[in-house]
């Protein structure tokens, strides 16, 4: 969890400095709102990882893949909810919002693969 924290806390400077960076045409007025979201979506994530690793290990991988398809249906629902309520800029909302699933992806996966290498 803390790999998390200290990327959330990464992606929140670039976006705090992205005005003294010269990137603040490519990042959407609602970045916080993304941030937040993938916190918490990453901190559920850990929190059912957690819970597969405690409970039962061999019903691990349907603990992971059911993570990921809650997160999938979780953040359709959060682009929709926010092209519904007509967000100004929606391509670049939803470009800022698939650079951080793929950053949190990547990151999330990384750190699955590191803690399954140490129980092989």
């Amino acid at each position: 969890m803390i790999r998390i924290t200290i990327l959330t806390f990464v992606i929140g400077l670039i976006f705090y400095f992205a005005n003294f960076i010269g990137i603040a045409q490519y990042v959407h007025a609602d970045k916080w709102f993304i941030l937040a979201f993938f916190f918490a979506i990453s901190y559920f994530n850990h929190f059912l990882m957690k819970l597969g690793f405690a409970n039962n290990r061999e019903h691990f991988v349907q603990y992971y893949l059911g993570s990921i398809i809650v997160r999938l249906i979780l953040s359709v629902g959060f682009i929709g909810m926010f092209g519904y309520l007509g967000t100004k800029d929606i391509y670049i909302f939803i470009s800022n919002f698939f650079v951080l699933y793929l950053c949190y992806t990547s990151f999330e996966i990384s750190g699955l693969y590191r803690k399954l290498r140490h129980i092989s």
